[in-house]
């Protein structure tokens, strides 16, 4: 014969019990389930809301940079600033001291 305290130890060890296993892989697959939903429902926007190739190829064509005068200007403002820099590393100042330091 088991006691009243034997009776209701047991009934809480039973009702403590990790849910089992079937319940447990039914929450991973539909989890899963839904992630895989959500980054192919991503992807689909994606698709729709990138351009195309020859939407691409037309924006190309309209940056600053595909015309030669743009293309002359920036060559013209990268030479000099490479000789600006060319000839501070040539010089014996150190600009950083500030003015009138050694």
């Amino acid at each position: 014969m088991t006691t009243c305290c034997e009776r209701l130890s047991a009934l809480n060890q039973t009702q403590n019990q990790p849910p089992c296993v079937s319940r447990m892989s039914f929450r991973t697959l539909l989890a899963s389930s839904g992630m895989i939903a959500a980054i192919g429902l991503g992807y689909g926007m994606w698709t729709i809301i990138s351009p195309g190739e020859e939407r691409r190829r037309e924006m190309v064509k309209n940056l600053p940079e595909y015309s030669s005068q743009t293309m002359d200007e920036t060559r013209k403002r990268t030479a000099l600033v490479m000789q600006t820099l060319k000839e501070a590393a040539e010089c014996n100042e150190n600009l950083s001291r500030g003015v009138g330091g050694k």
